[in-house]
């Protein structure tokens, strides 16, 4: 089968979706009023409130929101063959992630910027506050491990790719100082000016490695545990416009332009889909995935389809920055939807691979050892791009060899397929480190009301330095120290379920924002729908890891088992505790309006509305 297929199918979903579903759930469901002030204007303290550029908010959010999920789930649910990851990428961003992504944003606007917790504690009770807190807090230490574990696979021992990321940090600072504090707006110049600069970072990277600086930028896996962590506390430290807004910015440029490029590529070279429509391990037994395609590939694709960490972006530093209420239609839903074309890209990437050179890439040679699947193309890929690229488990260096084998494809492009590899290395990575940034950031957040609510209350402060240290240290020690003892396989499991059952909780929420505040309680199937699925599909997939984890019979394994049994318990509790909350709201004939107790959170001197051109 021709992959363009494939893209072509892609492309016509997502754009009736965002076109027509998208419409109907701001205009019927919501009733999005640009005549609220946003708390980006309300709250304006230079720092984390700042009413930013839609386009510019556009690029942070998608930046924060497309981790690692959107390349490495595909690419590893590829194992089930090409049919099972498509349909659900396709159904589930446009009917679940992007709806989730869409509503936790506008209730988070409405709350004055306030995180999920905050929301779920005045919205349904505080039984539901407080477990959806301790939910989020194990769900998004879980996450950042996971994430970051992917960049330590692809990266350890590649100076070339190291140096190149590296690079980004000092070029965001420098265009984050010229748009916000040189030239305020100069949001054109700026963007080109990083985006050559990044370039730039790509092309000197060549002359790293065999050079004085090689050895600096020749980083064990151990090493990179430690640098991640450390960087970031800093980018959660940090102001906000001054690394995460800038480098988010700049790095969504490059990621759309890099997967829009890729379209283009497979346009080019048609491709052939080399991948069956499924493979003899949907029913389980897999080399890369032990468990059959339900439930399994619906954690595994993760953030491709749907994904709970987006509930923290969307209730965490995007509500703080937005300038009007109906841009939340383009950010939320558009930036999930524009995800959801990031996955099907990878997948496509991975499954025009030979199946042998795919298996062989994401397997151990001892695993694929046992396959007996000839390997075609393999040898002269490494050779290519100047790397061995075999039994490099964890799906970022196997979508960078689809990635690059595809662009080199193009006439007169095969030479240069070494700058292509090391390109999508930096390409994925910046995907992953942007959501660290923010990731970090809106932990931090959470920790700081956990702790300011319950035990200190100047904590709560998010312009009080000692919190704000106190807080981002905690929060970067205990993900960094999962990243540091763990591997893949111990991480990423326990991760795809931890992310789906913060979507589940995510979902519980949205349906009682919509039976509070949309016109007709019918509507509440906009979330109930892909929740009641959902619920079924990851509680199942949890209570299978449990089993897997206790079986290994290590600490981390029986860490991993408790921390499964913990989550499933708090998401069950939230969703009982919503039943309650559901059933008085669906005797009301008018909707009770949401956030209706609660005064705003703070307002700033001068106007209430800003002057915004439409």
């Amino acid at each position: 089968m021709n992959s363009i297929n494939l893209l072509v199918v892609a492309v016509c979903v997502y754009f009736l979706a965002y076109r027509y579903y998208s419409a109907f759930i701001a205009a019927k469901v919501l009733a999005l009023n640009d005549n609220y002030v946003t708390p980006a204007y309300r709250c304006n303290d230079g720092r984390e409130f700042v009413p930013t550029n839609k386009w510019v908010l556009f690029g942070h959010h998608f930046a924060a929101i497309a981790g690692a999920g959107p390349l490495v789930g595909p690419v590893l649910a590829a194992q089930y063959g090409w049919g099972p990851g498509f349909m659900w990428i396709l159904l589930g961003s446009v009917f679940a992630g992007a709806v989730h992504d869409f509503i936790i944003l506008f209730a988070s606007v409405r709350h004055g910027g306030q995180s999920l917790a905050v929301i779920a504690r005045r919205e349904v009770g505080p039984i539901t506050g407080i477990t959806t807190s301790l939910s989020i807090l194990f769900i998004i230490i879980v996450a950042l491990a996971g994430l970051a574990i992917v960049v330590v696979n692809a990266l350890f021992k590649n100076p070339w790719g190291v140096y190149t990321l590296f690079m980004t940090i000092p070029i965001a600072i420098v265009i984050g100082l010229y748009m916000f504090k040189i030239c305020p707006g100069s949001i054109r110049s700026g963007s080109l000016a990083g985006f050559i600069l990044v370039l730039l970072a790509v092309f000197t990277g060549h002359y790293i490695p065999g050079s004085a600086w090689a050895e600096a930028f020749t980083l064990t896996k151990q090493q990179l545990s430690i640098a991640l962590p450390l960087y970031g506390f800093i980018a959660a430290v940090l102001p906000v416009w001054l690394l995460l807004a800038p480098r988010d910015y700049l790095s969504s440029y490059m990621k759309i332009g890099t997967v829009l490029a890729l379209a283009l590529g497979i346009l080019i070279v048609q491709p052939t889909v080399n991948m069956p429509m499924t493979t003899r391990f949907v029913d389980g037994g897999g080399p890369i995935i032990p468990g059959p395609v339900w439930p399994y590939v619906f954690i595994t694709i993760a953030c491709g389809a749907i994904s709970g960490f987006h509930s923290l972006i969307s209730s965490g530093t995007t509500p703080k920055m937005l300038e009007l209420e109906t841009q939340a239609r383009l950010i939320a839903y558009g930036g999930m939807l524009t995800e959801g074309f990031v996955a099907i890209m990878a997948l496509i990437s991975a499954v025009v691979l030979m199946p042998g050179d795919y298996f062989a890439i994401n397997t151990p040679a001892a695993v694929f050892a046992k396959l007996n699947m000839p390997i075609v193309e393999l040898k002269q890929l490494s050779q290519l791009v100047n790397m061995d690229v075999a039994h490099r488990p964890g799906g970022a260096v196997s979508l960078a060899v689809g990635m690059a084998h595809i662009f080199s494809s193009i006439g007169g492009m095969k030479h240069l397929m070494s700058y292509w590899y090391q390109f999508a290395i930096m390409f994925e990575a910046l995907f992953i480190l942007t959501t660290i940034d923010a990731g970090t950031r809106v932990a931090r957040y959470i920790l700081q009301d956990i702790i300011g609510t319950y035990l200190y209350a100047p904590l709560k402060q998010t312009n009080w330095w000692p919190g704000i240290l106190f807080t981002s240290a905690v929060v970067t020690y205990a993900w960094g120290y999962l990243v540091y003892s763990g591997d893949v396989a111990s991480i990423w499991p326990l991760f795809g379920v931890a992310n789906q059952l913060l979507a589940v909780v995510a979902l519980a929420l949205g349906t009682t924002v919509i039976l509070k505040v949309a016109p007709k309680k019918s509507y509440h199937w906009v979330t109930t729908a892909p929740l009641a699925f959902l619920s079924v599909t990851v509680i199942s997939a949890g209570v299978m890891n449990v089993g897997m984890f206790y079986k290994r019979g290590d600490t981390l394994g029986n860490i991993n088992g408790t921390v499964s049994i913990v989550l499933i318990a708090l998401v069950v509790i939230t969703l009982l505790d919503s039943f309650r909350t559901w059933s008085r709201l669906l005797k009301t004939e008018k909707p009770e309006g949401m956030n209706v107790e609660v005064q705003p959170v703070c307002r700033i001197d001068g106007p209430t509305k800003p002057n915004i051109p439409s």
